[in-house]
């Protein structure tokens, strides 16, 4: 009897290492053109550019980056916030149906996608900015509402999961959940949780779509905002460098204030200097001027910060937030007064649009 207990034994040995297996780490597409280009340009994206513009809505082929600049942005950025509860259409009323097939043909055009995600909460039903609840405790293991959240996470997987070209061929995107964390708006930040507990839920989240899923054609954003003044605050909330491969911030304030396009730089520099460090990418994952209320900023405040000689070397990608015609747009529309402005920012050469980084994907091939 002393070969089944042997037996027995290497067998939870067995579970045990797959249980505690790590991210698994490969090369992954994206990563290698972003790294390719660095120090050749910047890659400009945009929030939900291909569904709708400021004057316009679902109309195959049409970009108010394109009208304005003449060339589609390089990147294309979506919103998940719903898909969680199974919904038809996001919480920005995309259908999911019109996302998958506009991501499918930003990749097949060459450009990078990459997807936030807003859930609603599980504990009460409530959306991601209502904090009067604490959420994350409950649904980290062994927690309350935990089998309840890895059912979201599964249906976030199935979508992920379908984001296929017609040949079968997997899209690589960029994922960034819980972003913002170190701000009080969302039921993930210092409200409502602690810097451990968003770390120890930034890990799940990751390590369950790539090694329960196997979601590994994944890469991941960290993307606080810009609430920090040294490198330690900015790694509050960091989960950890097997877990992340973009080291981002979103940066809306700092770039609306006098001055503030100073303050924007430095801690861009901080991410860059944990960037190199750490041989991972760097980028400016969410910003703008709502309505675009300054005629110049996108040459005067945008430009100069992106123009700083270590940035325009080293990052490698910046987003702006989307058009809606019912509530808001961060980029110019055409005609609008920071049109002329917006276009001669993109005209920069060290700015990518997506045939610029077409062309230089293939010099580098």
């Amino acid at each position: 009897m002393i070969i089944p207990k042997i037996t027995a034994v290497l067998g939870l040995f067995v579970l045990m290492a797959c249980s505690q297996k790590p991210v698994e780490k490969i090369t992954n597409s994206i990563a290698e053109q972003l790294k390719s280009v660095k120090g050749k340009g910047i890659l400009f994206g945009h929030q939900d550019d291909l569904v709708y513009g400021k004057n316009w809505s679902y109309v195959d082929g049409e970009s108010d980056v394109k009208r304005v600049a003449g060339d589609y942005p390089a990147m294309f950025g979506w919103e998940l916030g719903g898909i969680e509860l199974q919904r038809t259409h996001n919480l920005d009323s995309v259908p999911f149906s019109d996302m998958k097939r506009l991501a499918i043909k930003g990749y097949l055009m060459g450009g990078i996608n990459t997807f936030s995600w807003h859930p609603f909460s599980v504990v009460n039903g409530e959306s991601s900015w209502n904090t009067e609840n604490d959420v994350v405790k409950h649904i980290l293991p062994n927690g309350s509402h935990h089998k309840e959240f890895l059912i979201q996470l599964d249906r976030v997987a199935d979508f992920f999961k379908s984001l296929k070209t017609d040949d079968g061929i997997a899209m690589p995107f960029i994922f960034r959940p819980w972003h913002e964390m170190d701000g009080t708006w969302f039921w993930w930040g210092t409200k409502n949780c602690t810097a451990e507990e968003v770390k120890e839920l930034f890990r799940f989240t990751i390590n369950y779509l790539k090694n329960k899923k196997g979601l590994t054609q994944m890469l991941v954003a960290y993307s606080p905002d810009r609430n920090f003044t040294t490198l330690d605050g900015y790694l509050t909330w960091y989960p950890g460098d097997d877990i992340v491969d973009i080291i981002g911030m979103d940066n809306y304030y700092d770039l609306k204030i006098q001055d503030g396009e100073k303050e924007a730089v430095k801690k861009l520099h901080l991410l860059i200097g944990y960037a190199k460090e750490k041989h991972k990418l760097a980028a400016l994952t969410e910003t703008g001027l709502e309505n675009v209320s300054d005629s110049l900023w996108f040459t005067k405040k945008l430009g100069k910060v992106l123009g700083d000689s270590l940035i325009s070397k080293e990052l490698s990608y910046v987003m702006v937030w989307r058009n809606d015609p019912k509530v808001h747009f961060f980029f110019p529309y055409e005609n609008h007064s920071s049109a002329t402005d917006a276009r001669n920012f993109l005209d920069q050469p060290e700015m990518l649009l997506l045939n610029d980084f077409n062309k230089l994907k293939k010099i580098n091939n």
